[in-house]
């Protein structure tokens, strides 16, 4: 991506959501991830940055370093939708190659 490091996550969320349709992939912004308590299903539990056709959950950051929290949040996400595959990217790491880590298991 041209932006280079230092954008809010919002504007990369965007121009990644713009990059995937234009290479005619199904994308989906800020979808819900609804959580079930108590037979009770709440629609405002969390939001995925981007589901890629259906199938990929991609969460998007823009910090300097990483925290393990990232990647249990991209976790439960993918539990909570029910898709194997899912991509963390930092966009606030000096290249871009080095913030993209790909989560994927049977649950």
């Amino acid at each position: 991506m041209r932006l280079g490091p230092g954008l809010l996550e919002s504007v990369y969320e965007r121009v990644l959501a713009y990059e995937l349709e234009k290479r005619g992939l199904a994308v989906e912004r800020q979808v819900p991830v609804p959580i079930t308590y108590d037979d009770i299903r709440f629609e405002e539990g969390f939001r995925a940055d981007l589901i890629v056709e259906k199938s990929v959950i991609v969460e998007l950051k823009s910090v300097e370093t990483m925290a393990p929290v990232h990647g249990k949040q991209l976790l439960t996400y993918r539990k909570l939708r029910d898709c194997r595959l899912g991509l963390l990217i930092n966009f606030g790491a000096p290249l871009l190659k080095d913030g993209v880590k790909r989560i994927v298991n049977d649950f």
